[in-house]
This record gives C-alpha cells, sequence and structure tokens, in this order.
C-alpha cells in the first residue's frame, strides 16, 4: 500500500521457507536467528532465508575438516556461527572469510563456508557478495559430487535474482526454462512444463529432497508471479502443497498474494474495459477481481490462523500486515469490514510488540504506521498521507521512531535507510505549530531533512539500497524546495533522477503489479525535477549560457520520461532496441539532410501549467510555457483548462463530419496558444516539417488541425507535420521506394470481439483497390484470408517493406486491449504483431511502413494514445501511418491512394506526402469535379485524424 512496488520485489523474496527446518525440530537455534531478514516482508511473501542453514553447523558435528589448520579454522567458524546468531553480521563475515582463506585446499570446506557466507552477505544487503558467494558454493559442491546441494544453492542463488527484481534468472535457475505469459487476458490454461535437468527442481526430485522441491517450486511461484504469470504462479504453489502438504501452510501467504495481485491486474482490466465500451468484459472482469480478493482474504486468515497455532510470531505479523493491506487497498467491505480491519490492527500492534528485533520488525511498524484506508495509492512517501489509521496519541510517531532504533541495533544499512527515510517523511508532512514557526531550529522541516539525509547516506553505503535512495534524495528535494533552497533542491531532484534512470529498466519491465505504481512513484519525480529548472529560469536574470544548460537538462528529463512511460505501458525493453546513444542536443549537431528545415516541438504537462520547448538543429532550446494573452490575471494557461480545450478540440473534429463547413474557432485558440507563441524563431530558420514530440492528453489529437485565424490556414498548409514519442528513438532517413513491395489486409465484414461489435467497414473495398493500384507487386489478405496465422507465415514467405492494414484497431489503456481485428472474430494483438515484424530474418528484411487506417483509441485516458505513438517502436518499423480515431468513410481511401501516390515520389519525405494529400482534400471545394474529391473533404473530420509517427523523413 505504502510503498513503491519495485521495492516490494526487492524486499520480499525470502519469508517462509526458513521454517521448514524449524518444523522438524532441527537446530532451533540457528533457525531463530535466521529469522533477523534484512528484507522487506510486506504483502509479497517469499520464499528462501536460511533454507539450508543447518550445514555449517552439521559440518562441524561430523568433523568433517581435515587440514593442518584444523583447530584454527574450526575456531573462526564457530566464532562466525556465535557472530551470526547474535545478529552481528559483519563479524561473522570477518571470520567466514578468514576461515574460508584458512581452508582453501579443501573444497568441502570451502562450499558450507561459502553457502553460510552468502547468508551473511544478505543479511547486510550485499547481493552481489551473496551472489558471488552462492555461485562459489554452486561450484564447490558439483566439484565434490554432492548434487543434492547444488540444486539447494541454485534455489537460493535464485532467491537473491527475486530479491533483485531480476525474476527471469530466477526461474533459470529453478527451471531452466520460462513458461511465456498469454499473449491476452483469455482465459488459458498454464502450460506444464519440465523443468531441464540441471535445474534446482529437477535435482530436487531426482534425490527426492522433499525441502528442496518445496523451497524451487515456491520461488518458481514467486518468480512468475513478478512477471505477471499469475495463472503460472498459482500452478507451482500448487505443486509445493502436493509434494509435501506438511509444509503446504508455508504457501498460503504466497497464494493470498498472488491472488490479490490478479485482482489488482482484473480490476484494471475492468476499467480498460469500460472505456474500450466493453460491457460484458467488465462485469466479467470485475466479478474474476472480487473472486480473487476472496480467495486471497481466505488464505491470508488460513496463513495467520496456522501461524498462531504453531507459535510462528514472524509469520503471524506476516499475514497480519497482508489481510490489512488486502483491506485498505481494495475498498471491498466483502473482504475485510470495519469490524475485522480494526480487530486486524489490534492484533497486527500486539503482535509487533513482542517481535524480537528483525527486518519484520523493523518493516512491520512503517506499514502500520503509514496504514491508509480505502487508498489506491501504493507509496505515501511521494505525497502526504491525510488519512492515517493509527493518527491519534503519537502511535505512528512512536512506531517510527522505534523502527530507527531497532535498525541500529540490527546493523542493517537497508533498514537504517528505510526507517530514518519513513521517519523524515512523516516530519515533512507534519505541519509546524505557530510557536515552533518563530523558531528555525525546532521546525519540524529541520527534523525531516536530518532523518532524510541519514536515510541517502545510508543507502548509499555500498550502494546497498540503491533501489530506495531515489525515494530519499527525491524527498530531501522537496524538503529543500520547502526551505526556499532552490538550488540544492535541484541537485537533489538530479540525484534521484540518475539513480532512477540506473534501475529504470528493471522497475518498470518486468513485473506487471509495478506498473501500477508508474503514476505515484515515478512519473512525478521526472516532472517534479523539469518543473523546478523550468521555474528556476524565471527568477530573475539569468546567463544564456546557464538558461541553455538548464533547458538541456530539462529536454534530458523529458526525454527520460517519454522513454520510461512507453517501457512501462508495453512493459518490455523492445522499445530500447532502437535507441540512440546520443542525447537529444546532441543529435540535433548532426550534420543529417533529415534535420534539415525541421524543428522539433516537446510538450511537457506539469503541476498547473505546461511548457513547450522549440529546438531547431544548432540552435539553442526555446523555452514558454502556454498563455492566453486574452485571460485576466496570470496569462499561464492551467493544465486542466488546456485538457478541456484539447477534448473539447478533439470532440468537434470526430462530430466535425456532421457541419458542411467546420467551426475553426477551437482550433485557431490552440494555435495561438502553443504554434504563435514560437512562429518567429520558426519562420527565420525557413522550416517547412515540425515534428511534435508530445505528453499526455496533447498526443490524442492532431496538430496538422491546428488553425492560423490571421492566414486563414490550417498549420499542415504551412508545415509538413509528424510526431515521434522521442527523438532518440527514431532514425530519420530516406530510402528508394520505387520498387516496394506491399502486403495489404483488410477486414470488410462485421466482427465480434471479447463481447464488443465492431461495425462493417463499407470503404475497405475501396481502400484495398487504391492500395493495389499504387502497389502492383502486393499479397493481400482479406476477412477469411487475414488471420493471425496467415499474417505470421505470409511474412515468412517474402519481403515486404510496405504494411497496410485497413481493419479495427483498438488502442486500450494497458496492451492487452491493443489488438487488430481479423476475419473469423479474431484479433492480433499488439504481442503478436511485434512477435511477427521483429522476427523477420534480417534488418533488410525490417517493415519500412505500417498503415492502419482504422484505429480507436480509449477516450479518457492517456495511456491509448501512448499505445499509438509507440506502436512502430514496439513492433519495431520505421513508421506508421495512423489515424486517431476511425473515418469509416470513403474520404480514406482517397487519403490514402493520394499519400501513397506521394510517397513513391522519391522527391518528398513521408510527412511531405501525407502534407500534401491532406491539403489537397482541404482544397476540395477549389479542385475541378474531375478529380473526384466530395466538397466536403475539405473537414478536418475526414483527413485531420491520420498522423505519421516515427521517421517523417
Amino acid at each position: 500500500m505504502w510503498k513503491n512496488k519495485y521495492l516490494k520485489i526487492l524486499f520480499s523474496a525470502r519469508r517462509w521457507m526458513q521454517m521448514l527446518l524449524k518444523v522438524g525440530n532441527l537446530y532451533k537455534r540457528v533457525i531463530y536467528f535466521s529469522t533477523q531478514q534484512h528484507q522487506k516482508p510486506n504483502r509479497h511473501h517469499r520464499f528462501i532465508q536460511v533454507l539450508f542453514l543447518t550445514s555449517l553447523l552439521t559440518y562441524l558435528l561430523f568433523g568433517q575438516v581435515v587440514s593442518a589448520q584444523t583447530s584454527n579454522a574450526t575456531v573462526l567458524v564457530e566464532q562466525g556461527v556465535k557472530d551470526y546468531d547474535a545478529g552481528n553480521f559483519h563479524n561473522a563475515v570477518k571470520h567466514w572469510q578468514d576461515a574460508l582463506n584458512q581452508y582453501k585446499n579443501d573444497i568441502s570446506a570451502t562450499a558450507v563456508i561459502n553457502e553460510n557466507l552468502a547468508r551473511a552477505y544478505q543479511q547486510i544487503g550485499e547481493n552481489k557478495a551473496a551472489i558471488a558467494s552462492l555461485s562459489a558454493a554452486i561450484h564447490d559442491y558439483g566439484a565434490v559430487e554432492n548434487i543434492q546441494q547444488v540444486g539447494r544453492m541454485k534455489s537460493e542463488l535464485a532467491q537473491v535474482y527475486s530479491n533483485l527484481g531480476q525474476p527471469r534468472k530466477a526461474i533459470a535457475l529453478l527451471c531452466g526454462q520460462l513458461v511465456d505469459k498469454p499473449k491476452s487476458y483469455e482465459n488459458q490454461p498454464s502450460r506444464q512444463i519440465k523443468c531441464t535437468p540441471e535445474s534446482a527442481e529437477q535435482i530436487a526430485t531426482k534425490y527426492n529432497d522433499k525441502r528442496g522441491q518445496v523451497a524451487a517450486l515456491g520461488i518458481l511461484g514467486e518468480a512468475y508471479r513478478l512477471i505477471g504469470s499469475y495463472d503460472q504462479a498459482i500452478q507451482y504453489l500448487d505443486a509445493a502443497q502436493q509434494v509435501a502438504p506438511e509444509y503446504k501452510f508455508l504457501v498460503f501467504n504466497s497464494l493470498g498474494n498472488i491472488y490479490k495481485s490478479r485482482g489488482q491486474l482484473r480490476e484494471l482490466q475492468a476499467d480498460s474495459a469500460n472505456k474500450a465500451g466493453i460491457s460484458s468484459k467488465e462485469q466479467e472482469f470485475t466479478k474474476k477481481s472480487v473472486e480473487d480478493y476472496d480467495k486471497a482474504h481466505q488464505y491470508f486468515q488460513d496463513s495467520i490462523k496456522f501461524a498462531r497455532n504453531e507459535k510462528q510470531a514472524l509469520a503471524e505479523m506476516r499475514g497480519l500486515l497482508n489481510l490489512i493491506q488486502l483491506g485498505s487497498q481494495t475498498n471491498k467491505s466483502k473482504f475485510i469490514n470495519d469490524k475485522e480491519f480494526n480487530k486486524t490492527i489490534k492484533d497486527a500492534l500486539k503482535v509487533l510488540e513482542g517481535l524480537p528485533d528483525s527486518a519484520t520488525k523493523v518493516y512491520g511498524a512503517i506499514d502500520l504506521a503509514y496504514l491508509q484506508r480505502d487508498t489506491k495509492r501504493t507509496s505515501p512517501f511521494t505525497y502526504c498521507p491525510t488519512h492515517l489509521v493509527l493518527s491519534g496519541d503519537n502511535e505512528a510517531l512512536n512506531l517510527l521512531e522505534n523502527s530507527v532504533l531497532t535498525s541500529k541495533k540490527l546493523q542493517d544499512n537497508r533498514l537504517i535507510s528505510y526507517s530514518n527515510g519513513a521517519l523524515g517523511h512523516f516530519w515533512e508532512c507534519t505541519p509546524d505549530n505557530e510557536k515552533a514557526l518563530n523558531n528555525e531550529n525546532t521546525l519540524n522541516n529541520a527534523k525531516a531533512l536530518k532523518y532524510t539525509q541519514a536515510a541517502i547516506i545510508a543507502a548509499d553505503n555500498k550502494l546497498s539500497a540503491k533501489d530506495s535512495l531515489y525515494l530519499w534524495e527525491w524527498q530531501a528535494g522537496r524538503i529543500l524546495d520547502e526551505q526556499k533552497r532552490k538550488q540544492e533542491a535541484i541537485a537533489s531532484y538530479q540525484r534521484a533522477f540518475d539513480t532512477l534512470e540506473d534501475i529504470r529498466s528493471d522497475i518498470l519491465t518486468a513485473e506487471r503489479d509495478v506498473q501500477f505504481d508508474f503514476r505515484d512513484v515515478v512519473r512525478p519525480l521526472y516532472r517534479t525535477l523539469a518543473q523546478s529548472r523550468l521555474d528556476l529560469l524565471g527568477v530573475g536574470a539569468i546567463a544564456d549560457e546557464q538558461r541553455a544548460k538548464e533547458l538541456s537538462e530539462v529536454v534530458k528529463t523529458i526525454d527520460a520520461l517519454k522513454l520510461a512511460e512507453l517501457q512501462n505501458y508495453f512493459g518490455n525493453d523492445c522499445i530500447l532496441s532502437a535507441l540512440n546513444p546520443k542525447q537529444v542536443g546532441e543529435l540535433l549537431k548532426d550534420n543529417s539532410v533529415a534535420f534539415h528545415n525541421t524543428a522539433f516541438l516537446s510538450s511537457i504537462i506539469l503541476k498547473g501549467k505546461t511548457g513547450i520547448l522549440l529546438q531547431l538543429p544548432n540552435q539553442a532550446t526555446k523555452f514558454k510555457w502556454i498563455e492566453d494573452p486574452n485571460q485576466e490575471g496570470s496569462k499561464i494557461v492551467s493544465s486542466d483548462t488546456l485538457e478541456k480545450k484539447i477534448a473539447e478540440f478533439r470532440t468537434g473534429l470526430i462530430k466535425g463530419k456532421k457541419e458542411f463547413n467546420y467551426n475553426t474557432t477551437t482550433a485557431a485558440q490552440l494555435y495561438d496558444w502553443i504554434i504563435r507563441p514560437m512562429l518567429s524563431d520558426i519562420k527565420s530558420e525557413k522550416v517547412k516539417t515540425l515534428v511534435f514530440i508530445q505528453d499526455g492528453f496533447l498526443r490524442s489529437v492532431p496538430m496538422a488541425a491546428l488553425y492560423d485565424s490571421q492566414q486563414q490556414k490550417y498549420l499542415v498548409e504551412t508545415y509538413a507535420i509528424a510526431t515521434t514519442p522521442s527523438l532518440r528513438l527514431t532514425t530519420p532517413k530516406a530510402r528508394d521506394r520505387s520498387t516496394e513491395k506491399a502486403l495489404i489486409l483488410g477486414l470488410t465484414k462485421e466482427a465480434k470481439i471479447d463481447g464488443k461489435t465492431f461495425d462493417q467497414l463499407f470503404a475497405v473495398p475501396d481502400e484495398v483497390s487504391a492500395v493495389e493500384s499504387i502497389f502492383p507487386n502486393n499479397t493481400n489478405l482479406i476477412d477469411e484470408k487475414f488471420s493471425p496465422e496467415s499474417f505470421q507465415k505470409t511474412l515468412e514467405k517474402s519481403t515486404y517493406p510496405i504494411v497496410h492494414i485497413a481493419s479495427h484497431a483498438q488502442f486500450g489503456i494497458i496492451p492487452e486491449d491493443t489488438f487488430i481485428v481479423t476475419g473469423k472474430n479474431q484479433k492480433l494483438t499488439i504481442s503478436q504483431l511485434e512477435n511477427s515484424l521483429r522476427n523477420l530474418n534480417s534488418k533488410s528484411d525490417s517493415v519500412e511502413l505500417l498503415t492502419l487506417t482504422a484505429c480507436e483509441t480509449a477516450v479518457g485516458d492517456d495511456r491509448a494514445t501512448l499505445g499509438l505513438a509507440g506502436v512502430a517502436l514496439q513492433v519495431g518499423v520505421k513508421t506508421a501511418i495512423a489515424s486517431l480515431w476511425s473515418v469509416t468513410d470513403k474520404s480514406t481511401s482517397q487519403l490514402v491512394k493520394a499519400f501513397y501516390t506521394n510517397y513513391r515520389n522519391t522527391g518528398m519525405s513521408i510527412a511531405e506526402a501525407l502534407q500534401t494529400a491532406q491539403i489537397r482534400m482541404i482544397h476540395a471545394k477549389k479542385l475541378p469535379p474531375s478529380e473526384g474529391v466530395n466538397l466536403r473533404y475539405d473537414n478536418p473530420a475526414y483527413w485531420a485524424s491520420m498522423i505519421a509517427i516515427g521517421n517523417w523523413f
């Protein structure tokens, strides 16, 4: 509930397996101390902390060490065990490292010592060292042919990789191969898969190692949860119960978390279906979401019940926290009503009081301190919670202060960082009273900065908590901002940004549940940094050199935000395959012919206002806030006002077909706000093409239809228009188009997909004929001949630089709702399209131009237009010509025919080819009847929806 889910992933991968040995009454002393974990036990229950910690004592008890230094080395090993038991993990590491040097010629001994060194390293947050030690243990156990232990060490190593947000590496160790998650959200049975012989799961099976099997299957379940394959995760956890029913209680928390995660996903799918107008799917997913939450509730209750019976306080605490968070996040009173919610909180506080000093105690206290009811927001560290459940008698403050004290006793930098950061945020969000305001030294703001800086120092110690470092740097920036220390605040924001950029791919791609958090815990940082730098430009006089430097940093930040949004939406790194290592400023200095006479306009939507950046090759970047000169008071147009105006503009364009003469009032107003302030700079450079890099809701409208009321021209009549999500992801270059081959796909019949009816496209036959006439060397797949399978097979047989799709293309707020309608009521998902186009044999076979003429985007959510904006990059084509809304009229075939005719004229860029085709329709009333252009086609409703995305040249 209260934290970046990336941190949940890092902190939660190691929970229940520590009890396996304890259940068997083996080596209880060591197992007790195995609970001194450094990872966060929040709602994502994990598997293995010290499953096999008895190895070292077993080795000592049987006296297997034989060497000249036996006596001294044994003392070192035993001292390490005592230090570990006492929670002195740094001392344990020192003693075991010394013992390792003395046992270096005895592989049996080094295997065991490396195994336990790995656990100590994990306790102090040094995961890289833990990986090295576990890898060494795997090698050494293999050398002495202790294969069962090799399997166990692979499970432990897999756990560490899961902790680090790398579940695919974990799966490789545990099973050897990955079961891909379904390409759509249709009900599909999870596939059984036989793991490879050298995998941890198969080794445990071969040696009938029940505990090893349960560990491998359990960690596999968690790893699949992390990548969003919930059905597969459930299958592995169910298998773990069947292998050893006596341990099934250990999976209850994990199953609860998986059902909760799947319930959240289905809620999002229900919302997406609602915005796509598919009521039957909305109802279906809402029902399934409720069922999943109900199962999660039951599993958490069972977990708590068993833990109490077995007097497992740590396990009980985890179950209680999970149940509390289910109630606070889902807003479903059916699962946990007020009475149960309040009782569970009281129980958790009571259990917390009796816990030994441990990570569970630290994180549990912080969880409870920041607990809210009925909130969907996941990170209180990016905003100030206003309705804490524990709001009286300093309850929350006491919990946070105790968590700091406990973390210091444990000497764990990750815990020290997190507890101090949480306490710092408490003071950041606590207003000062009037008396305190008169005394600088007692300001709560100063306390906030003190604890936050302590969190930064601890997190930065050997990068022990780099995953949370960006949160505390960001927090420090906000506190410094409040203290009017603007330059220091910007420096903090910048450090947070730099840290986040390092780990961005890990947190935005693999884990679907993380994607729910992007708007709360990632995007605001980029916007805050950009706004702070831009605000600085308006404070007093600033030298041109400093202005240029600040704007350059703003451009980098905005570009990074665009990349992060695309990674988050598509859930993978495919779009980065075309990423240019050069920054935008460097690219604009290249003497590329594609940049000649081209201007780049980037928008950035910030708190309360929106800015426009103008970039020209070899010119200083220009910046202006969007303003309304006719507005009273402040001239700056608020972001809310702009969003409403953009929505009004889009609605007017779509409904404009009803009007013989389009009303240009709104189009002219937006032109005056967005384009006119930059016009003198654009004109002075003899610009012919404008490339827009849009933010948020601005992606939903075509800039081509903005209207210059002074010249009485649409923007496209003066400039060729294109758009790209990021200049660094676009490689503008021309190629020979004279002999290109086209693959033409179309659907003329009504179709029904996921309960939604897609109307018959009466104009498609004319559109297909038009494309065929321009590209005689073509292959077409129409209606029943057009299927995902036939599309794939056709691409495998031949090279098609042009792929034209005349069918409904839906872009939803999640990738699962982004697809193209094919024949026989089937759909080609964005993932299938990507696989088909990216799996071509060579780069020379790649598709240059993908045209989608009947796109539909979900309204009310800018993620849908983000999917459209990124489609060319995601599927691996150079350019996409796509419609922002579907125009079911013969006008499309005329526009497409004119565009392709111009496209074949190698003297025109792609943007110019589209521009010329659109101008032809704008001048419909001026053309002779022989041209065959309907007089109504001058209305932008017929021509404006088509946009060029990607390579404009």
